[in-house]
Parts: structure tokens; sequence; C-alpha cells
């Protein structure tokens, strides 16, 4: 019994099942069942690799498997489609690990799940791929999309959307940037250090960071371990947040003393920043659920900023509370394309499921637009790369509401793409801005004499 709970690719093998059937969220599995499991720390690791490596590289595992097996994969049960999958992981892309124990272990947990007559049958399929060695790819050529997506493990249905929004050779650079391992962003809490003396503080309690002077407060760790448990998060000095949301808070550009809302809110990681750039004013920190709510008001708390005002509200409803802010954020909800790089489940979504999304980004966007005083701001955000969520949103918003215009979204033009320079709407791609994928959009409210913004 013991042996079953600390098998790290067995472990494995259950969370790739289990995301699979219930269409969860990677990370939420991956916590829940290292905390239930009795690892030490080096298998525990072995299972996170796994884990991960399998579902960032499933479309890969799976073209190789339908290349040696003599079944088609929709006939394997999914206890042994996963064991293969993680086995060939081990062989292609873990080279610490012997290919030897990579095909026993693959066979041992055959009778582990009760798949005992499989063990053959896996037995054969990874005989087979080490002995072909090389794999066969498709000709990149004559099927320039079905390569990719094998390569790079992404559906052809996103490669085809990504040529045809960014060109080949954008796509090729964003497919690349998003399999490469994924650094922890934080932002310095500028109103108890500066992004320097928290590097110099991480470094003194064994924590590697530097600074990002490109964007103020920013700061990237360079090694692992849990951030919660370090004393520098514990004692307010920085919250977790990726380049490319601090990046959109630039563009918000809050000024000292004046009042924002932020209408999609948790878990809280802008308004935070928000609230921290300005050092004086008010945020209004808005979510639809209570509970995230809380967490947000723990986290405010935490970082020692009493000017975060969370509260409960449905952002996709006209607005009640009567605000007139000075700068209004709605990081609508999306498909997340943009941050398939730390959450690899998203990429497998098919995009016929997002249809209803650009309705509900619009709504939330027309309905927040309601609190920005004239001559304010309002700042459209998402994590996706999908324009049917980005400017075809701004575009209808736009056509449906003559008292806003474009404005040109400040940022620094090494983050941006040459043609988004100067204008009202940008997209961060990561192998540009190094976060996540990215866009945003910033308009003013015009007053009766026409058009007066603060900054």
């Amino acid at each position: 019994m013991t042996e079953q709970k600390t098998n790290p690719r067995k472990l494995a093998v259950e969370a790739l099942i289990k995301l699979e059937e219930q269409e969860g969220y990677s990370n939420l599995i991956l916590d829940s069942m290292l905390q239930k499991s009795k690892m030490d720390p080096r298998d525990a690791a072995l299972f996170s690799t796994l884990f991960y490596g399998v579902l960032e590289r499933k479309i890969t595992l799976d073209y190789i498997i339908a290349k040696h097996s003599s079944k088609p994969i929709r006939k394997l049960s999914p206890q042994v489609l996963n064991i293969l999958r993680t086995a060939i992981y081990q062989i292609r892309y873990l080279e610490r690990i012997p290919d030897s124990a990579a095909v026993d272990q693959a066979v041992r947990l055959t009778r582990k799940f009760r798949q005992t007559s499989a063990g053959g049958f896996v037995n054969a399929v990874l005989r087979a791929v080490l002995r072909q060695g090389n794999v066969v790819w498709p000709d990149e050529k004559k099927e320039p999309v079905r390569y990719l997506s094998v390569w790079y493990s992404v559906p052809e249905e996103i490669v085809k959307l990504w040529r045809k929004s960014y060109g080949q050779e954008e796509t090729i650079s964003m497919l690349e940037a998003f399999q490469q391992p994924r650094p922890i962003y934080v932002r310095a809490n500028t109103t108890r250090v500066t992004a320097g003396q928290l590097v110099e503080r991480l470094k003194k309690d064994g924590v590697e960071a530097r600074e990002l002077p490109l964007v103020p407060g920013a700061v990237e760790l360079q090694g692992g371990g849990s951030v919660e448990q370090m004393s520098t998060f514990q004692e307010g000095l920085f919250h977790v947040q990726d380049l490319a949301s601090q990046l959109c808070c630039m563009a918000v550009d809050p000024q000292k003393e004046e009042l924002v809302a932020d209408v999609c809110a948790a878990p809280g990681g802008k308004s935070f920043t928000l609230a921290e750039r300005m050092g004086e004013g008010v945020v209004y920190a808005f979510d639809l659920h209570d509970h995230r709510v809380k967490l947000m008001k723990q986290g405010a708390t935490r970082l020692g900023l009493t000017g975060v005002k969370a509260a409960v509200r449905d952002a996709n409803a006209p607005d009640q509370t009567g605000i007139l802010a000075d700068r209004v954020l709605c990081d609508v909800p999306c498909s997340g394309l943009g941050v398939i790089g730390r959450k690899p489940e998203i990429r497998y979504k098919s995009l016929k499921f997002l249809e209803n999304l650009p309705d509900l980004q619009y709504n939330i966007l027309s309905f927040s637009s309601q609190m920005v005083k004239p001559g304010g701001k309002l700042v459209y955000s998402t994590c996706t790369l999908y324009p049917a969520e980005n400017e075809q949103v701004v575009e209808r918003f736009l056509q449906e509401h003559d008292t806003f215009q474009l404005e040109p979204v400040k940022l620094p033009s090494s983050v941006l793409r040459e043609q988004d320079v100067g204008k009202g709407m940008v997209t961060l791609l990561p192998h540009r801005s190094g976060g996540d994928g990215f866009f945003v959009a910033c308009f003013v409210k015009k007053t009766h004499g026409g058009v007066h913004a603060k900054d």
C-alpha cells in the first residue's frame, strides 16, 4: 500500500487521467496529489516533472506512440496510454533516467493498474521506440501546420490561428518561448522596499533573483522553492505577478491620490501593483465570488495596502456602485491562450467552446465604461492571443460607444511588435516581453469639450 502511494510514475499516470476526466486545472491537481502523497522531495520532483512534461508534450508523444503501436490510440485504455506517454517522455527528455528503467517501470505499472494483459504490448511499443531512435516527423515544408503542431504539441487549429494572426516567424518564436521553463516573476512592494533592496534581501535568504529595470518594481526569481514559505513574502515585501501583467499595470499608469477600479480583480495582483504605483489613492478590487474577495483582502493586509478596497460585484451587469473612477481596468475572463506555457492543459481546449467569450468580454467592457469619469482612462486586457477576444472586442466597443476613443498604450518599445508602437492596441508576445502572451487596449473618455486625459 505504501509503495503504491509513493510511486511517482504511478501518481503521474493517475494525475494525467484525473485531469482528462475532470477537465480541471493542472496546478490544483498537482498540489492536491502532492499533499496527499508521502513522497520524499526527490520522488515529488519526478512526479511533477512527468506530469507537466507529458502534459506539455502530449501531441508529440501521441504521434510517437501512433508510429509504433499496432493499435489505434483511441482504442487504448487511459491507463495504458498514459503509461506509454510517461515512459516515452522519460526516454526522450529525461537523460538522467536509463531507458531500461523507463521500460521496466512502465511494464510494472500495467500490473499496478490491473492492465496485466497490456504488459507485452507496452514493452513491444517501447522497444520499437528505442530501436528506431530518430523519429520521422511530418515534412516541415509540405505540412507546415502539422509539423508545428506535432513538434510543439499545440493543436493544429491554434497553429493555423496564430500563423494567420501573427505570421509564420512570430508563431514559431511564440511556440519556442512557450516550451521554455517559465521563470517566477514577482513585484516588489514599493511602499516598503525597492526592487534592488528586495533582491538583496532574497539573496541573503539564499534565493537567487535579479531586478528587471525595464519594468519598475519587477524581480525575477531564478531558484525553485515555495514562494509562500519565504520570509520576504510573509513580511509583505512582494507579491507574485507575471511580467506581462505588470506591463499591463504600467499601461494603466495610475497617478497619486487617484481612484481606480479593477473590475475582474482576483487573485489581486494587478490591484496590488496599481495601489503600490500610486502610493496614495484608492483601488476598488471587485470580483464575483466572495471567497476570492476574501483572498484579496488577505493579500492586501499582508502587503499593508490599506488603499485596496476588495468587494463582491458582478462585472457582467450594469454598475450599481455609483463610482466614477479616474482609471478602470477590465482584465476580463478569456481563453488563456497566452498562458499555455504555465497552464499547458489550456492548449487542448477546442476553440469552439470559446464562442461565447467575446460577448461576455464586450458586456464587461461596456458595463465597466459606466464607471469612467469624463477625461478618465479605460483599459481592456486579456491573457490570450486570439483576435476574436482582443481586437474584435475593442472594435465593436468603439463602434457602439462614441464617447470613447483609443489612446496610445505607453509601454517600452522593446517589448512591443514594431507595428504596435504608438498604437491604442498592443499584443505582448512571450518571446518579446519575457512574460505571458497578453493584449492591452487603452481608451480615454471624451469630455464635452473634446478629449482630455490626466496623463
